[in-house]
């Protein structure tokens, strides 16, 4: 009878073969942990922690992005909180810096290292949602012993990456689940809602950093993306989502210089659903302002000039 592998037996195996990572991201992952980071999937050492004092400073630099995260993971736990998950939310670093979780479960989640202050780098605790989410930069669903550590394969994690208004990574939204009989259908169904909460997440952040601009939305085909662009009162493109700037080939990240709206939006391989946002904002807000230009363009935050030159651009009639 062939002797069955254990956990790091079977990581170290895989991990050495450089044919399953080149046909699998979790055996790169594996591979990443051993061969680039120098771990070992035995050790019992739990997850580091960072001092109070850092963790505070972690917080202040990110207060304000926290400020708007906050109300949308209170809604996060409320929809699995009852199933026996829990809701983490990191910096780019893998550093926790916010969580909600039951008191039933805390003593379980404490245990494993998933509180704040714990240090869930790819980098320190190899193969991981959080970890391996932020290194990879995608939606990550790592399932029980899918994970590095032994110590780690009774928890399964469901993550997703949130952009910061300037196209630069800026967080990872984690749920893991501290049931055993977790299953990987379920897995899925929050995944997906983890993914739907990080955009809701980076479009409330995005509109937060440009406040006195318009925002207009598109389509895009990625659907877990926030695909938004801010334009100001000289109708200059400001700001870009991250799949903004990828839809457009704008820069992936940093400060964007301005570019005139008609200059991006009028592209003819651009996606049709800016021009419907565009047209459908004006035709509502002359709609509301019973045809009065100037009442419309205080409405948009735009001049009545403007308001004239988007009339006539976008060939509405006036009347």
């Amino acid at each position: 009878m062939q002797r069955r592998l254990s956990h790091a037996d079977r990581v170290l195996e895989t991990a050495s073969s450089s044919s399953a990572a080149a046909r699998s991201r979790l055996a790169a992952s594996w591979h990443r942990s051993v061969v680039k980071h120098g771990l070992d999937p035995d050790e019992r050492r739990g997850p580091d922690r960072i001092a109070q004092s850092a963790l505070h400073h972690r917080r202040a630099a990110l207060e304000k992005f926290m400020t708007v995260a906050s109300p949308r993971l209170d809604n996060l736990f409320t929809l699995v909180g009852l199933s026996g998950c829990a809701v983490f939310l990191t910096d780019v670093d893998g550093v926790v810096l916010d969580q909600r979780l039951s008191d039933a479960d805390a003593p379980v989640f404490d245990e494993w290292g998933l509180c704040a202050g714990a240090d869930w780098s790819e980098e320190r605790e190899g193969t991981n949602g959080i970890g391996t989410c932020l290194t990879e930069q995608r939606r990550v669903i790592i399932h029980q012993d899918e994970h590095f550590y032994a110590r780690n394969t009774a928890m399964s994690c469901m993550d997703a990456p949130i952009y910061g208004s300037d196209g630069q990574i800026v967080a990872a939204l984690d749920v893991s689940s501290a049931r055993a009989d977790q299953t990987e259908a379920f897995n899925r169904l929050i995944g997906a809602q983890v993914a739907q909460t990080a955009r809701a997440i980076e479009e409330a952040n995005f509109r937060a950093a440009f406040t006195t601009a318009r925002i207009i939305v598109a389509d895009s085909d990625d659907t877990d993306a926030a695909t938004l662009l801010a334009i100001n009162d000289d109708d200059l493109v400001i700001g870009a989502t991250r799949e903004a700037r990828r839809v457009f080939g704008m820069d992936k990240s940093g400060t964007l210089p301005p570019r005139p709206a008609a200059d991006i939006l009028g592209r003819e391989n651009g996606p049709t659903g800016f021009q419907k946002a565009e047209r459908a904002a004006v035709i509502r807000a002359l709609a509301r302002a019973n045809g009065n230009v100037s009442q419309a363009a205080r409405q948009l935050g735009i001049g009545r000039a403007t308001l004239y030159r988007r009339i006539k651009r976008l060939e509405l009639d006036q009347s």
